[in-house]
């Protein structure tokens, strides 16, 4: 951490990104690389267990990632590196959106207008790219102080469903919004064409603190023929058990795939349709609550989002258009509201 300022000047103050005065969440840590930090998702050094490129690549990605500070600054400063990837960095002053863009590829530092006044300032990184921070400054404050975090804790593994394609930004995606409108503190563990129950994700949701869990899955397995008739309900098994391990009280919804009409009765490679891998999804989880399992639920995705109504969700009939993302935020939100009141 730094200050500057010359008498008459307005004060300016570095920190290091991992300060804790930053108030970071919905990370598990930071990997330092040279001047730069990356807040990290999933432990690095365990990934390689999926054996899978994409996934390493997808889990670098900051979704969800955000810091927030209590100041009265009147402006923002971000010293970053951004690859290229298309999705924004948002900035919110008590919850309203102050500042939203895109970063160039590279490194580059960032101005951001604050207003002024003493109000929760915080930041999400673009949840597409691997974005570094080599600092973070702020500028004319006299207060600075970490928010304040106590509301319930939520992790969302899924999809690029969960993982979020074509929000207007970070800040709303629909776990996002859902998140921010409730206090919820989220975990976003969606990937993007690789929610495969990858043993290592199990792992990590087991091992995060959580108070309400969600499972979205199928879709990937469907599209990537990834599993058989045989194969995908043990898998799912497998993952909420080794969830259960670590969190024997904590809601888990499975949300058994969300609608697409033109992949519900068509058969993949591996013999399955969307529908099939919906109906085997909701099968291993009956499985789980008939052995005991009273904490699990099963949200099956065509209860969420009806077949008829996915056309006016989707931009390419798989993926919320920005307005999608709001409304499914919307339709989401009473099923999983009671979980965290029961």
């Amino acid at each position: 951490m730094t200050g500057t300022g010359q008498a008459g000047e307005p004060r300016e103050q570095w920190f290091d990104p991992a300060d804790e005065r930053l108030g970071w969440d919905g990370v598990c840590g930071f990997e330092r690389a040279g001047e730069t930090v990356l807040p990290l998702r999933m432990p690095r050094e365990r990934i390689a267990t999926a054996l899978s490129d994409d996934l390493a690549r997808l889990a670098a990605m900051p979704a969800g990632a955000r810091f927030a500070v209590r100041t009265d600054a009147d402006r923002l400063l971000l010293d970053l590196a951004a690859e290229a990837g298309g999705a924004p960095l948002d900035v919110l002053a008590d919850g309203v959106l102050v500042d939203r863009r895109r970063p160039q590829p590279g490194r580059a530092r960032l101005a951001v207008a604050l207003p002024g006044v003493l109000a929760d300032i915080e930041v999400w990184l673009p949840h597409l790219s691997r974005t570094r921070l080599a600092a973070v400054g702020l500028r004319g404050h006299r207060l600075l102080e970490p928010v304040a975090r106590t509301g319930p804790r939520w992790t969302a593994y899924g999809s690029s469903l969960t993982h979020a394609m074509f929000p207007h930004g970070p800040s709303e995606s629909w776990t996002a919004l859902l998140a921010r409108r409730h206090g919820w503190r989220l975990r976003n563990l969606g990937f993007a064409g690789q929610a495969y129950l990858d043993p290592v994700v199990a792992r990590v949701v087991r091992d995060t603190p959580a108070e309400l869990i969600t499972l979205e899955i199928g879709t990937n397995a469907y599209l990537r023929s990834a599993f058989t008739a045989r194969t995908w309900g043990p898998a799912v098994c497998g993952f909420v058990e080794t969830v259960r391990d670590g969190h024997p009280d904590t809601p888990i919804a499975v949300i058994a795939a969300l609608p697409s009409a033109e992949r519900e009765h068509a058969v993949n490679a591996a013999g399955l349709t969307l529908a099939g891998v919906r109906e085997l999804t909701g099968a291993a989880v009956r499985v789980l609550q008939r052995l005991g399992d009273r904490r699990l639920h099963l949200v099956d995705g065509r209860d969420v989002l009806p077949l008829a109504e996915a056309d006016g969700v989707y931009a390419d009939g798989l993926h919320p258009t920005p307005a999608g993302e709001h409304r499914l935020a919307g339709l989401a939100e009473p099923f999983l509201l009671p979980l965290l009141a029961a």
